[in-house]
């Protein structure tokens, strides 16, 4: 499967070996696989829809080290901002969170070391996974969108809908007569459009801009006063900042479509920036997963 075989490929022939004879025996797992998790020292873990299955294989330092310098295109010191902040996005829009001794100066991390763990998380696009929730959030009356809040707990895939839906509204909708719009993506962690070198990896449409690697305050404002979008999107709303971007954003006559971690009203309300924008009535809709 061409997810997989994106991230093997990073991997020592020992283990690519030990996988490649795990897929051939029960290909299943293929499909199934979220994520693959390795610590040093300790067996490999691979997280699948409804279980972990672990695998009887202690993955050493070296091979962790051989991994990130394969990442990294032998090259550690030019990945080093993305080090730092605890990811990298590869090919293919897989991202792959790392921990280890953190480096400090001037109260900042400007380095990882002795990696000791490496989570590559699996992307996959599922294309019109959004057309229910697009009934709610377009205003076909206005010919745009409401100002919408997508909510649900982790891994419930919040961030896997939130593209879908920016991919439509940017190529339009034919059926029901709706125009592309222009919209701006802050992906401020590279899960939204998987930026690599400068190229989405994944499918955001035709009229989409994305700003990354920087925070939702100052990506908002960017994309604004340089690209002029019809509609921002942004994934996990929360902080004050977050939220004096949004107002900037809707008091500037651009529309909005966010998520938020939550199971209920009340997890909204109890965040008071969110709660914020919904007594303004800035937020028309609120979508729970």
């Amino acid at each position: 499967m061409k997810e997989t075989d994106e991230i093997l490929r990073y991997f020592p022939n020992n283990i690519y070996q030990i996988f490649f004879n795990l897929f051939k025996e029960n290909n299943k797992i293929i499909n199934e696989i979220q994520e693959i998790r390795m610590r040093a020292n300790r067996p490999i873990l691979l997280k699948l829809r409804e279980k972990d299955l672990i695998l009887q294989y202690n993955i050493s330092q070296s091979e962790m080290l051989q991994i990130l310098e394969r990442l990294c295109e032998n090259s550690i010191y030019a990945y080093k901002n993305q080090i730092c902040e605890g990811f990298i996005t590869v090919k293919g829009g897989h991202r792959v969170g790392l921990t280890g001794s953190c480096v400090i100066e001037n109260g900042k991390i400007t380095n990882i070391k002795y990696i000791s763990s490496l989570n590559f998380r699996i992307a996959r696009e599922i294309l019109n996974c959004s057309t229910r929730i697009l009934r709610e959030v377009i205003d076909i009356e206005n010919k745009t969108i409401y100002n919408s809040i997508i909510v649900a707990p982790p891994g419930r895939g919040k961030t896997t809908v939130l593209r879908d839906i920016i991919r439509r509204l940017s190529n339009g909708i034919d059926e029901i007569n709706f125009k592309g719009k222009t919209c701006g993506v802050v992906d401020e962690r590279g899960e939204i459009a998987a930026m690599y070198k400068g190229v989405p990896q994944n499918d955001v449409g035709v009229r989409t801009d994305v700003i990354e690697n920087v925070n939702k305050n100052k990506g908002i404002h960017m994309l604004i006063r340089t690209m002029a979008p019809e509609i921002i999107a942004c994934d996990e709303i929360g902080s004050r900042e977050d939220v004096d971007a949004i107002h900037y954003a809707l008091f500037s006559g651009v529309k909005g479509i966010f998520t938020m971690h939550g199971k209920s009203i009340e997890d909204i309300k109890n965040n008071r920036q969110i709660y914020e924008l919904i007594e303004n009535r800035e937020i028309q809709k609120i979508v729970f997963l």
